[in-house]
């Protein structure tokens, strides 16, 4: 599993709703990547917020982890049986 995948939790903290928001557009230009989840409540004078970030990698696979969906080289969508 690549790093990107391994942290994706994102502590962000703004004394101003407007300041936490370029904060969040920042992270988001600096780093590529998009939020799947935020979460904003006032701490102590400041807006805090913890974000789940978006996996850069999904498995989609059976119940029982036998069967998963790769894409051919040809872009479409298979599925593979481990034997």
């Amino acid at each position: 599993m690549s790093d990107v995948n391994k942290h994706n939790l994102v502590y962000f903290e703004n004394a101003s709703m407007r300041g936490l928001y370029a904060d969040l557009d920042e992270w988001q230009r600096t780093n590529n990547r998009r939020f799947l989840s935020l979460t904003i409540h006032p701490d102590g004078g400041n807006f805090c917020c913890i974000a789940l970030t978006n996996p850069a990698e999904v498995v989609i696979t059976s119940v029982d982890g036998h069967n998963h969906a790769a894409v051919s080289r040809f872009g479409l969508l298979a599925v593979a049986t481990n034997d």
